[in-house]
């Protein structure tokens, strides 16, 4: 077998963050350590991230964007939407589709789930995966098909 040596290769990915308008924002009141995704011309096309941080104007935010970095985020069970209102929901199981939820009838400070459609019937952006924590983790498969919101991990698809 013959190894390349033109280039470098490194067993950790780059790490990306970047800085981005709080207009430029689905939801304009950013947290840190929440969920985040760019305003696109084409809903479901999103940037999907992580809040990092938030600058003292609160015009700017750091967000991580990398590629298959795993985070601890609330996500919503729900499947589907009829009438705009949440119609039904599943058990959510290791390397599940998670998606930024654009729907307004979210709970507070939860912007993910597993459903590819809004409420309004739109496009959600596909934010990452869900994924164990640690490998002595048991918070998957979750073990509810009611509406509940769930705290787990989710590898974040980036950019």
């Amino acid at each position: 077998m013959t190894i390349r040596n033109g280039y470098e290769v490194s067993s950790e990915g780059a790490v990306r963050h970047w800085v981005f308008l709080y207009a430029r924002l689905e939801n304009a009141t950013p947290t840190e350590t929440q969920p985040f995704a760019v305003l696109s011309l084409l809903p479901g096309t999103q940037i999907t991230g992580t809040v990092l941080t938030i600058d003292a104007t609160a015009t700017l935010i750091v967000g991580d964007v990398t590629h298959s970095m795993v985070y601890l985020h609330g996500v919503r069970n729900v499947r589907t939407y009829n009438g705009g209102n949440e119609a039904t929901w599943g058990v959510i199981s290791e390397g599940d589709p998670i998606y930024y939820d654009r729907s307004a009838t979210m709970p507070a400070n939860t912007y993910l789930s597993t459903s590819p459609a809004d409420s309004a019937a739109g496009a959600n952006a596909l934010f990452g995966y869900a994924v164990r924590q640690f490998d002595a983790d048991t918070s998957l498969p979750t073990t509810t098909a009611t509406a509940s919101t769930e705290l787990l991990g989710v590898m974040q698809l980036g950019a």
